[in-house]
C-alpha cells in the first residue's frame, strides 16, 4: 500500500495551558509551572512550561510527584474557560488560512494543506504564515509537522518544540520514523511496547520491518497489521471534519481489591480530573455522570445520574461520582477491583472570545 499524496499537517500548540497561563501573568514565564490538580492530592499535571519539563515533569504525571521532582515550581488550577477562549481566537485564525481543518482538541488538530498549497515547498510557507498569524493573535508559539498522512504529521510536530516546524516530504515517511522510540507511534501503548521490547523490537523502523509472520508473533490480529502500516506511514485517515465523541471516560484497575472508601473516593477524584482534563482538550462539556464498579469476581455495575447543566468542571464531576460510587456499593457492598468514572451526553463549549 503507498501512501496517501495529499498535504496534511498537525498543529499543536505549544504547552498551551501553562503558555496561557504566561500570557496572564508575565513573571510566570521564567519559573517552573504546573497547571493541574492539587500537588498535595491525587490531581494529576495537565501541562508543564518548558522551565518545569526541565525537572522531568510531564502531562498525566501525578501532581504530587512533580512536586517531589520540583519543590519551588509554581501549581495553578486550570482555568478552562480561559482556555476556551483562547483556542476559539487560534482556530479562527487558523481557519482564515486553511479552510478544511479537523480540531481534535483545544490546542491540536489537523490541516488540509492541499487546499491552499500546491506542493510541499509551499505547504512549508503556509506553515510559518500560520505561526506567524496565531503569535500576532494571540501571542501563542505553534508547533506543526507536515506530511502525507496524520500519522507522520502527529510525529513531526513534537519534533522540534517549541515553535517549530518539521516537513516529511513523499518517499520519505519511513526514513523518518524509523529511528525514532517504537513507543511515539500512536497506537503503541505499554502493553503493545513491552510485547515489542521482548521481541527485541525498540525503534518504528524495527516494527515496520517484521513480515507477516513475524508480526503475528508479536502483535496477533488487526492492531498489529495497523499498527505496521502506520510505521510505514502508511495511514489513509481522511481529515473527520464531523467526527462525534458520545462519552469521555477513565478508568485504572487496583493491584489488589479496594473495600476501603476514602481510597475508593481517591481514586474516583483523581480519574475525574483526567475526565475533566480530556473534556477541556476536546471543547466539550457533558451532562450525564457515570460510576463504573468492577468487583473481584469481574462483575460490573454502573451508576448514573444527568446534571442540570453540562460541565466540565473536576470537582462537580468527582463529587457526583463519589456519590454514585456510593449508591453502588450500597446496593451491593464488597470490595473492588476497578473503578471508572465517564461524562456523556457531550455538547461543545460554549463559545467566548478574547477579552468578552
Amino acid at each position: 500500500m503507498a501512501p496517501p499524496t495529499g498535504i496534511l499537517a498537525h498543529l499543536d500548540l505549544d504547552a498551551f495551558f501553562a503558555a496561557v497561563e504566561e500570557l496572564e501573568d508575565p513573571s510566570l514565564r521564567e519559573q517552573p509551572l504546573v497547571v493541574g490538580g492539587d500537588p498535595h492530592g491525587r490531581g494529576v499535571v495537565a501541562t508543564a512550561n518548558y522551565a518545569a519539563r526541565r525537572f522531568g515533569i510531564h502531562s498525566a504525571m501525578s501532581s504530587a510527584e512533580a512536586l517531589r521532582r520540583c519543590p519551588h515550581a509554581v501549581f495553578l488550577r486550570p482555568r478552562h474557560a480561559l482556555y476556551r477562549q483562547y483556542s476559539r481566537a487560534v482556530w479562527d485564525t487558523v481557519g482564515e488560512i486553511v479552510p478544511r481543518t479537523e480540531r481534535t482538541g483545544l490546542d491540536e488538530g489537523y490541516l488540509d494543506l492541499a487546499t491552499v498549497a500546491d506542493g510541499f515547498t509551499q505547504a512549508r510557507a503556509v506553515a510559518s504564515a500560520i505561526q506567524t498569524s496565531v503569535r500576532a493573535t494571540t501571542s501563542l508559539t505553534c508547533s506543526l509537522g507536515v506530511s502525507t498522512s496524520k500519522v507522520v504529521c502527529k510525529i513531526a510536530s513534537d519534533r522540534r518544540k517549541p515553535g517549530g516546524i518539521t516537513v516529511v516530504p513523499p518517499g520519505h515517511e519511513a526514513r523518518f520514523l524509523a529511528p525514532l522510540a517504537v513507543r511515539l507511534l500512536p497506537g503503541v501503548g505499554p502493553r503493545a511496547e513491552e510485547r515489542l521490547a521482548r521481541a527485541g523490537i525498540e525503534t518504528i523502523g524495527g516494527l515496520a520491518a517484521l513480515d507477516d509472520a513475524e508480526l503475528r508473533a508479536v502483535l496477533p490480529g488487526s492492531v498489529g497489521m495497523l499498527l505496521r502500516d502506520r510505521a510505514r506511514g502508511v495511514d489513509p485517515r481522511d481529515l473527520e471534519l464531523e467526527a462525534e465523541q458520545v462519552s469521555v471516560s477513565a478508568e485504572d484497575t487496583f493491584a489488589r481489591d479496594v473495600s476501603d472508601r476514602a481510597l475508593l473516593h481517591d481514586e474516583v477524584r483523581r480519574l475525574s480530573e483526567l475526565v475533566a482534563q480530556r473534556l477541556a482538550s476536546s471543547g466539550l462539556t457533558g451532562r450525564t455522570v457515570t460510576a463504573k464498579l468492577r468487583y473481584g469476581d469481574f462483575s460490573i455495575r454502573t451508576r448514573s445520574t444527568t446534571l442540570p447543566a453540562a460541565t466540565d468542571e473536576a470537582e462537580l464531576i468527582g463529587s457526583v461520582a463519589c456519590g454514585l460510587l456510593d449508591r453502588g456499593l450500597r446496593d451491593r457492598p464488597g470490595a473492588l477491583r476497578l473503578v471508572g468514572v465517564g461524562v456523556s451526553g457531550l455538547s461543545p463549549y460554549r463559545q467566548l472570545t478574547l477579552g468578552g
